[in-house]
């Protein structure tokens, strides 16, 4: 059987391995100038491989079409994916929150390892080779056509081109434009997992601030709808880190049009309110004859101190001994709420993923081929699928390209 895989990405290297070690006869068309330009940046150049979670948290980690993808996860788990990769000699670690790294910290090593994988299965690797079109005989796909011209037939074409996040590594959308020619509907891409921007003036003033420790909740219409503990990031439009990426992850471009959408930040969530009220009562009682503005040095970060100040509505130079309890109540209760109004999310290009995609109900779940076109298969960031951060999207292109590779 003659399979040709478009993308040489997460899921376009695992399709081609798998059918190669079926004993495809296996070409990867891919049109940079080397495999895997994504996967080289992903967790800031270490490639969060995947999370060695069970298989319930991995499936309450995926934002979209959980069901869709039961048969992809069952066929090839996170264990499955560590097994292989390290029986062809990537050693693997397990860090905080159960992510799996390569051990040398070097994406480069995931890259190559793949290399010698397909090399290993004989697949046949095209660099620099852009599909302008896929080819048809009715409504069966039969091949490609390269836009050089130049015609490749095949019996199995699977399409694992990416989303639209991180163009600049390759994902520009083809694979959207392959799908949608051959028929299928696109639910519209949007970012997920991207940092977000705020109404709030003051926010720009923190810009390069980072705090570790909060606790970050996202609400909308007053309902939470996200809430953990970690980092976060100011940035010059708004927030971004670990936190705001995965909230993001809950709303779109529609939900902050029509709905109430507020991020909270508590910036002391080991302590309640009353036990911040004596903690902030005891730093004023050793401050008792100094300006407030200079009494916070041991509470908060020294960049956050004049926004505290401000927001809590006491003078900065009224003197400490003068406070009332219920000026010293409110700077505690904005402690624990500091409210930020979400505006938009940035652009696709700075998503680390693209939520959409190939409607998942045009493609059959237990092979990954299109329902509206033989010999066609999708696969990765391509379909309406998406996941937390911590591993578990990577962990989709490596299960979806595994099973649309599956050849029998």
């Amino acid at each position: 059987m003659k399979v040709i895989v478009i993308g040489g990405g997460a899921a376009g290297m695992m399709a081609a391995w798998r059918a190669g070690s079926l004993g495809a006869d296996v070409t990867v068309l891919e049109k940079n100038e080397k495999l895997g330009k994504k996967l080289f940046i992903t967790g800031k150049g270490r490639c969060n491989v995947t999370n060695s979670s069970d298989i319930d948290t991995v499936f309450s980690n995926i934002n979209r079409n959980p069901k869709f993808l039961y048969s992809s996860i069952y066929t090839f788990d996170n264990e499955a994916l560590m097994k292989l990769l390290e029986s062809y000699g990537l050693k693997l670690k397990v860090e905080r929150g159960n992510r799996v790294f390569p051990a040398s910290d070097k994406s480069s090593d995931v890259i190559k390892t793949f290399e010698r994988m397909l090399k290993d299965v004989h697949v046949k690797v095209e660099l620099n080779k852009t599909v302008d079109r896929l080819l048809y005989d009715a409504n069966v796909c039969t091949g490609v056509s390269l836009k050089d011209g130049k015609k490749v037939f095949a019996d199995r074409i699977i399409v694992a081109t990416g989303g639209l996040s991180y163009q600049s590594t390759g994902s520009t959308g083809d694979g959207y434009r392959f799908a949608s020619e051959s028929g299928h509907s696109i639910v519209k891409p949007e970012p997920s997992l991207v940092g977000i921007e705020t109404r709030e003036e003051w926010v720009k003033s923190l810009q390069g601030l980072s705090l570790k420790n909060v606790t970050l909740s996202l609400k909308i219409s007053g309902k939470e709808k996200y809430t953990e503990l970690g980092e976060m990031l100011f940035t010059h439009f708004g927030i971004s880190g670990p936190l705001v990426l995965s909230a993001s992850a809950f709303i779109n471009e529609e939900t902050l049009r029509n709905k109430d959408v507020s991020v909270s930040i508590d910036l002391k969530p080991g302590l309640s309110k009353e036990e911040l009220d004596k903690r902030v009562l005891k730093d004023f009682e050793e401050n008792i004859n100094r300006n407030y503005i200079n009494s916070l040095d041991r509470l908060l970060p020294q960049k956050l101190i004049p926004v505290i100040a401000e927001l809590s509505r006491i003078a900065p130079d009224t003197k400490v001994n003068v406070i009332k309890s219920e000026d010293r109540k409110r700077l505690v209760e904005l402690l624990k709420d500091l409210t930020v109004t979400p505006k938009k999310l940035r652009p696709l290009d700075e998503a680390i993923i693209t939520r959409g995609g190939v409607n998942v109900k045009e493609v059959n779940p237990s092979t990954l081929e299109s329902k509206l076109c033989k010999n066609l298969y999708f696969a990765g960031e391509l379909l309406d699928i998406d996941a937390m951060t911590g591993g578990y999207n990577l962990q989709l292109a490596w299960s979806t390209g595994y099973l649309a590779g599956t050849i029998e």
